[in-house]
C-alpha cells in the first residue's frame, strides 16, 4: 500500500479539525497547524466535503467542521474520500489481476493485503488516534523533570 502526500495531508487535516473541537477551522489555519502546503488543501478539503466527512461555512467566522462525530470517522473513510480504493496492484483492484506460472498465488496475497489494510484503517477512528496521542503525551517523561530541571543538572 502506498500512502501518498494527499492521504497523509487529508488525515492530518481531519485530526487537526477534530483536535480543535470539530471546527470550524480555516484552510490557512490548517496549513499552519500541520505544516501542510496551503496549495494542497482546497482540493483535499473539497473531496472530504463531497464525501460528507466535512461541512463548510463561508465568512469570517467560517471554515471547515467535521460533519459527524469523531468516533464515526475512520482513516479508511478519509483515504477513500481523497483517492478511492485503499489498495491496488498497478492501479487496479487486487481481485481483477491474474497471473500465470509460478505467480498464480499472488492475487490471493494481494486480496489479503487489501482486506487487512482496509480492516485496520476502517477500525482506526479519529477519536482513537487522538486518544492514543494523548496517552503517549501523558506517558512520555518531561525532559526537564527527568534531568532535574532546566539545564539538565540535578541539585
Amino acid at each position: 500500500m502506498h500512502i501518498s502526500a494527499r492521504h497523509d495531508y487529508a488525515v492530518q487535516a481531519m485530526l487537526a479539525i477534530a483536535a480543535a473541537g470539530g471546527g470550524p477551522v480555516k484552510t490557512s489555519d490548517l496549513a499552519v497547524m500541520q505544516g501542510i502546503p496551503v496549495s494542497y488543501l482546497p482540493s483535499i478539503l473539497a473531496d472530504l466535503r463531497r464525501a460528507e466527512l466535512l461541512s463548510s461555512r463561508p465568512g469570517t467566522d467560517g471554515g471547515f467542521s467535521l460533519a459527524r462525530p469523531i468516533a464515526q470517522i475512520s482513516v479508511g473513510d478519509i483515504m477513500r474520500a481523497v483517492s478511492g480504493a485503499l489498495a491496488s496492484v498497478r492501479g487496479r483492484p487486487p481481485h481483477t489481476i491474474t497471473y500465470t506460472g509460478a505467480a498464480t498465488a499472488l492475487p490471493g496475497l494481494w486480496s489479503s493485503v487489501h482486506t487487512f489494510t482496509s480492516d485496520l484503517l476502517d477500525r482506526t477512528t479519529l477519536d482513537r488516534l487522538l486518544d492514543t496521542d494523548r496517552e503517549l503525551a501523558a506517558a512520555s517523561p518531561d525532559p526537564d523533570r527527568a534531568s532535574g530541571g532546566a539545564g539538565g543538572h540535578r541539585p
